[in-house]
């Protein structure tokens, strides 16, 4: 198919979610990367040459790597660091066995309370039974499934108060509000343009 000649063509690069696989995209990345240098020479960089960067879960997280500023107005970290990064910290912030803190969510305490109550009064012996069902259905639906404690230190300590609105090309990082039940985008587009969106960069890799 020929290339139409009208408008300009729009680079995008997606990165994909899935917690300590970030290792995958970081090594796609780090070569990706290595191919531009060849290009471009040593400092050439994955945000250079993508108008917008869009990663969920994990891949925010590398997303927010790859296009932070340093004091130079350059990308905070090489794409080579990323997989470093996970390498390094992933049995920190991916624990095997972590506990799930309670989140609340309203109404759902009344829904936990009604089949526990029905349990008792109709079942008796096995409401124990019940309650490790009603903890594993609230901790798959409600709970995230790692606390983020680690990882929100690691990454103030890495980005620092930087803002969405800083970052060096667009990015789009989407999440999930667990209390309205729905999604949320984190966009550098809006946070230029209205201040109530403009996050700090740490926070928005945490809700991702």
């Amino acid at each position: 198919m020929a290339r139409s000649s009208q408008g300009k063509v729009i680079t995008i690069l997606s990165i994909d979610g899935g917690g300590v696989r970030g290792i995958i995209p970081g090594t796609i990345l780090a070569f990706l990367e290595s191919q531009f240098q060849k290009l471009d020479g040593s400092d050439a960089r994955i945000a250079d040459y993508f108008d917008y960067i869009a990663g969920t879960s994990t891949g925010g997280l590398v997303t927010a790597m790859l296009t932070t500023p340093n004091e130079k107005n350059r990308p905070l970290f090489r794409a080579d660091e990323i997989t470093e990064f996970y390498l390094k910290e992933s049995p920190n912030i991916f624990p095997q066995d972590e506990a799930k803190p309670r989140f609340s969510i309203p109404g759902w305490d009344t829904v936990v309370n009604w089949v526990k109550d029905l349990y008792n009064r109709y079942v008796g012996p096995v409401y124990h039974s019940a309650e490790k069902i009603v903890d594993w259905i609230e901790s798959m639906l409600f709970r995230p499934k790692y606390d983020g404690e680690y990882l929100r230190g690691k990454i103030k300590n890495m980005i620092g108060d930087r803002k969405l609105s800083q970052t060096l090309t667009n990015v789009v990082i989407p999440a999930f509000d667990v209390h309205e039940f729905q999604p949320v985008i984190f966009s550098s587009l809006q946070a230029k343009v209205d201040d109530s969106k403009d996050c700090l960069l740490a926070d928005v890799c945490i809700s991702t």
